[in-house]
């Protein structure tokens, strides 16, 4: 059993955790090119290239500008990103045998790196896959990383067991040919609601909490088999049904 990720916008490059061993992303050369191409861009251009503020266009204007040089540090996918999910999967008190299980177990997109393992080691960076680049022939990062990611991805998940949680957002299936996907292997797509005027509802920041605490729950408790996730609980969610397909495990608050 595979679980898949989201990456977050949030990122550091320092961290006291100690981890066994890093690895080369997969798709390194290919971030490098693209960290390149971001690099001829002005903090202006990237601050309208990138939806975001004078401040954080400056930032990524200078990371973009040391990408590629030695001396610019690089951490693990795990502990690199500081978004809700990963501050809920919380590796900090992770062993090291949590890690070699992880690295095994989890996958993290990337609209840079494409998709990463927890201990690949990368550099800050921001970047959008709807960002549409010349050197990319006018193609967004979705549709350059789909016919690069699309078979690694099922071939990652079939080394696995063939069995996908998918605990990433909604737009990271527009990273991969989710269709062949969904043919070539199992996907299972927990989703977590709660009441709202009477109707299920998605409040995002519970989405994303749960979302890392069942993947915590997942690489702390070394989860194989799916039915187990059904045992998942977390501050008053709790297994409530699948939809037809049983593609789509629904947890509900209350």
């Amino acid at each position: 059993m595979l679980t898949f990720i989201s990456c977050a916008k949030t990122m550091t490059a320092r961290s006291s955790v100690r981890v066994p061993f890093t690895t080369v992303p997969p798709f390194e050369t290919a971030a490098k090119e693209h960290a390149l191409n971001l690099s001829q861009f002005s903090t202006q251009e990237l601050e309208k290239l990138l939806r975001i503020n004078s401040k954080l266009a400056a930032t990524n204007y200078l990371r973009y500008q040391d990408f590629c040089s030695d001396e610019t540090p690089a951490l693990p996918a795990l502990l690199s990103y500081t978004g809700m999910v990963f501050k809920r999967i919380n590796p900090k008190d992770f062993s090291e045998n949590d890690f070699r299980y992880a690295q095994e177990h989890l996958l993290i997109t990337s609209f840079l790196y494409g998709l990463l393992r927890p201990l690949d080691a990368i550099k800050n960076y921001r970047l959008e896959g709807d960002v549409k680049l010349p050197e990319l022939g006018g193609m967004s990062f979705f549709d350059y990383w789909k016919p690069r990611l699309t078979d690694y991805f099922i071939e990652a998940i079939r080394e696995q067991g063939g069995i996908l949680i998918n605990l990433a957002s909604g737009e990271m299936k527009d990273l991969f040919d989710w269709e062949k996907v969904n043919r070539e292997v199992q996907v299972i797509t927990p989703e977590f609601h709660t009441w709202k005027n009477g109707k299920l509802a998605t409040v995002v920041v519970y989405a994303k909490m749960c979302r890392g605490e069942m993947t915590r729950y997942i690489l702390k408790n070394r989860i194989e088999q799916p039915e187990e996730l059904k045992k998942f609980e977390w501050e008053g969610f709790r297994f409530s049904g699948t939809d037809d397909s049983g593609k789509c495990w629904d947890f509900v608050l209350g």
